[in-house]
């Protein structure tokens, strides 16, 4: 088969590797489609270096290729969508019902191979069966639409309440539609007006604050005070917002991290005790809860996540498109394999 492994930042190589064979209870599936996700980007441009030449890629759509033993739920031929995190089950996390923050999570495309390839293996139990009610386009972006159904449904805003937005990646873009389609009032910033218009189209109302940070916090401050904001989703992954979301955040509100950057944001403890703010963490999703209700949610059409999708390519030109990507101006990129 090929397979596109990262070699060192900025560059990929395709190359011939055995096919690999289902272990028990797990199945392979033959990839049709796979998302580039940010993450994505970071490991090609260096920002996280792998210790090895690693095939990357994580958002995977196939067809189940061979059965490994034990398997009695799937069949060959099956339309799935990979969810690749993979958590122990044993640890103490995994115990209390927190897997997505295990110690000894397998991560597709990060610490073993990943779906930028013509086959992948995975347990059986995280290849989800697409019904046929889902457009391949719908479902090669289940696993981002899961990262927003989970940061959702974990805060304790409901519909009918307003929330805001910080960054309109495909994060963003994806809880921001998740929302406005449940019944929520969305407020977003986010600089790029081509990816605004995504979601004022759907209803999303724009705030662009002008000025240094501290104008800008008093800008979004005021506007959200003002029109009952409930809760703060940071989806932009900078320090510089992290830090304004926690300036600006409307007293009795939560702060929603999804942005996973590595430098040192700020806050003033005394604006986060004395006004009451919750900061809350979300990382991916938890299994098999948030696949579950992704499927639902699309197979209902209540959603259509479909809409992010900006750019098709192929394995072959995957560096270009992981480059292109790099430039932020696409919302996601569909490498068909």
């Amino acid at each position: 088969m090929l397979g596109a492994f990262l070699e060192k930042p900025n560059q990929i190589r395709v190359k011939h590797l055995d096919k690999p064979e289902p272990k028990v209870g797990e199945v392979s599936i033959k990839l049709s489609k796979v998302g580039i996700c940010g993450s994505d980007v970071h490991l090609f441009k260096g920002h996280r270096i792998l210790d090895k030449p690693t095939i990357i890629g994580h958002e995977g759509l196939g067809y189940i290729d061979k059965i490994g033993e034990g398997v009695e739920d799937k069949k060959v031929g099956d339309r799935v969508v990979i969810e690749p995190n993979i958590p122990c089950r044993n640890c103490r996390y995994c115990m209390a019902g927190h897997g997505n923050i295990c110690i000894n999570k397998r991560v597709i495309g990060l610490n073993e191979a990943g779906a930028f390839a013509e086959y992948l293996t995975i347990p059986a139990d995280f290849a989800w069966q697409v019904p046929d009610t889902i457009s391949d386009e719908d479902a090669v972006c289940i696993e981002p639409t899961a990262v927003a159904v989970h940061a959702l449904f974990s805060s304790k805003a409901k519909p009918g309440d307003t929330i805001a937005v910080i960054g309109l990646g495909a994060i963003g873009l994806l809880l921001t539609h998740l929302a406005l389609c449940l019944g929520y009032r969305v407020f977003v910033t986010e600089p790029n007006q081509t990816k605004v218009k995504m979601v004022t189209d759907f209803g999303a109302v724009p705030i662009i604050p002008t000025g240094n940070a501290e104008q800008q916090a008093v800008i979004l401050s005021k506007i959200w005070e003002e029109n009952g904001v409930m809760a703060v989703f940071e989806c932009a992954g900078v320090a510089q917002t992290a830090s304004l979301a926690t300036a600006a955040a409307p007293r009795g509100s939560e702060i929603v991290l999804l942005g996973l950057s590595t430098d040192l944001a700020t806050f003033t403890p005394l604006k986060i005790a004395r006004e009451g703010i919750h900061i809350v963490p979300s990382i991916i999703y938890d299994h098999p809860t948030d696949f579950r209700r992704t499927l639902q949610l699309i197979h209902s059409k209540i959603i259509q996540p479909s809409f992010i999708i900006s750019q098709y390519a192929n394995l072959a030109d995957l560096q270009d498109a992981l480059t292109l990507a790099a430039e932020g101006n696409e919302s996601k990129i569909i490498i068909n394999i």
